[in-house]
């Protein structure tokens, strides 16, 4: 059994490296806005049609039209380009006009634009499962072995774009004038707007951001799953919610660690016990969790202004 740690652990990085990337999404519209993006999901898996489209467009047969770095790299930039858009538009039409209403409304409203596209991509897509063509772009048989695990070329991507993706969001929000205004949006939006800020130029860029990070974690399952297909935001989306309130919701590096948490929890829990606990495993940890640190991991405690 202990010989399956290692292997374990590397499946558990690479699974909760998406995690992280989703869980980001959500804590930062959350840290702005006090909003649950429940239809992020659904923008992940947009996000993994995109990259599937770009591909299909790029190998109309078997063969690429472009060098594979360049393919992929066309992938997650219209992925990301695409979901950021999308994302933008969800504010706009979706909860803008719901801003200042009560809380349930805008969460009703995410519960919407979630069935929405969630249903639209059925219409247009077709419930059958399209293939990302992985062979194609990375040689399946080229692994690294060492300390007891096997990794394959397509994780080892995996792992590194996220780490490139959420270290740049960590210089974004600390070293940018864009990251100070966001910080002081989520602080105060009244002190911040007071102060010069513009609040829904940084509540649409952040919904741009978060979203871009949730298209390019649907490439880079759809890379490592081989196949995407329009309900696959549903559980995604549930488990990247569940790393966010895991690492602390509205914490971008508690989500960051949320997410890689959440994805050892599973990855442990599948190989040592059984893949059929692998979701009650991982919600009971967060549970218990809760119970003893309510606001997360990294969550901040917040007080209500009166």
């Amino acid at each position: 059994m202990s010989g399956q740690l290692p292997q374990q652990l590397v499946n558990g990085l690479t699974l909760g490296s998406v995690y992280a990337l989703i869980a980001l999404g959500y804590s930062m519209v959350y840290g702005i806005l006090r909003l649950l993006n429940f239809a992020h999901g659904e923008v992940y898996m947009i996000g993994a049609f995109i990259g599937w489209g770009v591909l299909s467009l790029l190998a109309p047969g078997d063969v690429l039209l472009l060098p594979p770095a360049a393919t992929i790299a066309l992938m997650l930039l219209a992925a990301m380009l695409g979901c950021g858009v999308l994302g933008v538009l969800i504010e706009w039409f979706a909860y803008r006009p719901l801003r200042e209403a009560p809380r349930i409304a805008p969460l009703i409203s995410a519960l919407g634009v979630s069935f929405f596209l969630q249903n639209a991509v059925l219409l247009i897509a077709g419930a059958r499962y399209r293939a990302y063509r992985t062979g194609l772009l990375i040689a399946q048989e080229a692994v690294v072995s060492g300390l007891g695990a096997t990794v394959s070329l397509t994780r080892i991507l995996i792992i590194a774009v996220a780490a490139m993706l959420m270290l740049g969001l960590h210089y974004l929000v600390r070293g940018t004038w864009l990251g100070k205004a966001m910080r002081a949006t989520a602080q105060d939006r009244e002190a911040a707007a007071m102060m010069g800020v513009d609040v829904d130029r940084v509540v649409v860029t952040t919904f741009f951001i978060g979203s871009a990070l949730g298209g390019a974690a649907g490439v880079l399952v759809g890379l490592l799953l081989t196949q995407v297909y329009h309900f696959m935001g549903f559980t995604a989306g549930l488990k990247g919610f569940t790393a966010a309130v895991f690492g602390g919701i509205g914490s971008i590096p508690g989500a960051m660690v949320g997410g890689v948490l959440l994805g050892l929890i599973e990855s442990i829990g599948v190989g040592f016990i059984s893949p059929r606990y692998k979701d009650l495993i991982a919600f009971g940890v967060l549970i218990v969790l809760l119970l003893v640190r309510p606001r997360g991991l990294l969550g901040a405690r917040w007080t209500e202004k009166v």
